[in-house]
């Protein structure tokens, strides 16, 4: 809905109802970081190339750097921090903390967050597959084994 202010913005973020008014032009990214103040998803490279921004959208990942908010107007979106319960970190989380899958960290929200992705579509999936899928994740700061290796292990495969 168009006023004055800009556009009313109804979405479900980690499953809570929220409603704001925005600018036409506002990046889901900065929604979700300087809004509702839920800074896992981090600005990289602002041209979706990185994966450090990526949300789902409906269950599909996406880069928010480059995704107006308004496109996610009665959607449901997750990110890093709704994918555990308060208190419990979820299999893929519990599993990056196993094999120590990440050093900086940086980009580990994003990865984690396309990794859910992929195992809900391929719930066991091949290491070629984790592979692949995770392609659009880039780490400055490891070799990726123990990422695909954490992803496996989640997946039990």
């Amino acid at each position: 809905m168009r006023d004055r202010a800009g556009l009313r913005l109804r979405v479900r973020v980690n499953g809570e109802e929220v409603v704001r008014e925005i600018s036409p032009g506002r990046l889901l990214l900065d929604f979700l970081r300087d809004d509702l103040r839920l800074t896992a998803a981090k600005r990289g490279c602002d041209v979706q190339v990185c994966g450090a921004c990526t949300v789902l959208v409906d269950g599909a990942p996406v880069s928010s750097c480059c995704y107006l908010a308004a496109d996610a107007d009665g959607r449901e979106v997750v990110t890093c921090e709704g994918l555990g319960r308060p208190g419990q970190r979820s299999r893929l989380q519990e599993a990056f903390v196993a094999l120590g899958a990440f050093q900086c960290g940086y980009c580990t929200p994003g990865m984690l967050v396309a990794a859910t992705a992929l195992l809900a579509e391929h719930p066991h999936p091949t290491r070629e597959q984790v592979a692949e899928y995770m392609k659009g994740n880039l780490c400055r700061c490891t070799g990726y084994a123990r990422i695909v290796d954490a992803i496996l292990l989640a997946a039990g495969s």
